[in-house]
């Protein structure tokens, strides 16, 4: 699978045991910072961290970063502004897609 320009590469796509549609996702260690910019998504999504180096953050609007590490389960509302931080090693990550509705996080 191949994410075209984006600065991750999309791995897999597939079903859980729950019937949930997710997509694995990897940025690799060499990403350029300036790839990793704020942005918005669809719908809303929940992200598990499955491997990830030292130092990776997630930053929502108007807040500080997060540490990120494997285990860590994040959602992000429809539309709200976020980024990813670069930190040392590769980032792999689950999304879930859940549609346009709203949710709280």
């Amino acid at each position: 699978m191949d994410s075209g320009d984006r600065p991750y590469i999309d791995l897999e796509n597939g079903i859980d045991e729950n019937g949930e549609q997710y997509v694995i996702r990897k940025f690799d260690s060499d990403i350029d910072i300036e790839e990793l910019y704020w942005h918005r998504d669809d719908e809303d999504r929940g992200v598990e961290i499955l491997e990830c180096g030292e130092g990776w953050k997630i930053q929502f609007d108007n807040e500080l970063p997060i540490d990120i590490e494997p285990g860590t389960k994040i959602f992000i509302i429809r539309h709200e502004w976020h980024r990813v931080i670069k930190g040392s090693g590769h980032l792999l990550i689950k999304i879930f897609k859940y549609g346009k509705e709203k949710a709280n996080r």
